[in-house]
């Protein structure tokens, strides 16, 4: 539900560890589809493998993760 919150745009960003792949699998389609960005932690692209995750606009992408990353 927080991916599908950031897909039309009711929050701006959201991360989480520990993941599924199922758990993230339909609200990475709908960020995707909604011109947002998701990646793992590190800002790599297999977040599906990792199960760690930031998704959120592309003004934000690069800020969100580093204020994570400096945490």
């Amino acid at each position: 539900m927080d991916l599908a919150y950031v897909a039309c745009g009711r929050l701006d960003g959201f991360w989480e560890y520990g993941l599924k792949p199922w758990d993230i699998a339909a609200g990475a389609l709908l960020i995707a589809e909604a011109g947002g960005f998701i990646s793992d932690i590190s800002g790599n692209e297999d977040f599906l493998d990792k199960g760690n995750i930031i998704a959120c606009n592309a003004k934000l992408h690069a800020t969100l993760l580093d204020i994570i990353n400096r945490s």
